[in-house]
């Protein structure tokens, strides 16, 4: 069943550390999970939940998020009742490139005029979770909020970016602070808001008017007395990934079986751009114990707790633990790899011993002979 609800992937300014991993792509384009992007997760959640019409916010470094994106079949948004839109950076000149998503927004304003939709959803790219948004939808009208936020409780240290949120015992925002802030909460959001159509027009227009361009900063949390912000509590999987330590751990939690099931299948499959590769090849004297390993690899050394992604190639005597690399990896005869992170096409010479931690991975960059 079709919702009433638009989708905004907001790529405007995404908060991120992630050093070389986002060199030379997107936050929304990072591998993850042995074959997937960050940004399959929430598009995947979309379309699960009946959202026809999903428009992608680009900002920088694109190229990639257009070549996995494609015509948006592979999540069945290229039909023409509704579909895939891939918005650039709306700019007149350099400076731009610098304001935030509200310009963006009014700039694309035609897409939103254009859509019959009465709800829109705007979320980001890096939180990796599987989401029924029709849900989320369903509390906001019973609750006859404005603005709902998706927010999680997580209560301990945390490694990726977030803003910590309050809200009281009815499930009202009562405040909302970035990751430096002192907040005592263990609740987070998800940067996901719905919101009515109408609503979200008459915010960019009204901030943009008193020179505000930001969604959260300028036109929510001022107005957080003014407006009925609610916060929908998701139950399920969640990873924070945009930092370098937070990008490790939510790809090492994979390997527990309960996180994998719950996260790529409830409450529906998460899809990505498919390649077709032949099977992983298990030479004779290879071993691979508790790893997850995409398909078109040839392992013929030892795999001990890693995530391997297409087509890595794993020489005689490599030894690999609780590593992630990346398509197209070659990791050379008799090396060491612990604690590491290859970016895509890295290769490790014979003999090389790389090591990191799990709280500081070694990170090799793309295209890179160690």
């Amino acid at each position: 069943m079709k919702l009433p609800m638009m989708g905004v992937v907001n790529l405007i300014h995404e908060t991120e550390q992630m050093g070389p991993l986002t060199d030379g792509r997107c936050l929304a384009t990072v591998p993850f999970g042995s074959r997937y992007r960050l940004i399959d997760f929430v598009l995947s959640s979309m379309v699960n939940s009946g959202v026809p019409n999903v428009a992608v916010f680009a900002h920088t470094k694109y190229r990639s998020l257009m070549d996995h994106l494609g015509s948006g079949s592979n999540w069945d948004l290229h039909h023409k009742k509704g579909g895939l839109f891939v918005l650039p950076p709306a700019m007149e000149d350099q400076s731009d490139f610098g304001k935030g998503d509200l310009y963006h927004f009014y700039r694309h304003r035609d897409f939103f005029a254009r859509n019959q939709q009465e709800y829109v959803v705007i979320t980001r790219s890096h939180m990796v979770c599987n989401i029924d948004f029709a849900r989320v939808l369903a509390q906001h009208r019973e609750r006859n909020a404005d603005i709902t936020v998706v927010c999680k409780e997580w209560p301990g240290a945390q490694t990726g970016l977030t803003r910590k949120v309050r809200m009281d015992a009815d499930g009202r925002v009562l405040d909302m602070q970035d990751h430096y802030g002192r907040l005592a909460s263990d609740i987070i959001s998800m940067e996901m808001y719905v919101l009515r159509k109408e609503l979200l027009i008459e915010l960019v227009e009204t901030s943009l008017a008193q020179g505000r361009d930001h969604l959260v900063r300028h036109a929510i949390l001022p107005r957080l007395n003014e407006l009925h912000v609610n916060a929908y509590l998701h139950e399920g999987t969640l990873g924070v990934v945009n930092t370098i330590p937070a990008y490790y751990r939510h790809n090492m939690e994979l390997l527990n079986p309960d996180v994998w099931n719950e996260l790529f299948f409830r409450p529906g499959p998460i899809f990505t751009k498919v390649k077709d590769e032949p099977p992983t090849r298990y030479r004779r004297g290879s071993e691979t114990v508790h790893s997850l390993i995409a398909n078109g690899c040839e392992i013929e050394g030892s795999v001990y707790g890693s995530i391997l992604f297409r087509g890595v190639k794993v020489r005689p005597g490599a030894v690999i633990s609780n590593c992630i690399v990346m398509q197209n990896g070659i990791i050379g005869e008799n090396s060491s790899l612990e604690n590491c992170i290859l970016d895509k096409e890295v290769e490790v010479r014979p003999a090389k011993g790389l090591k990191g931690s799990t709280d500081t991975p070694f990170v090799a960059i793309k295209r890179n002979v160690i």
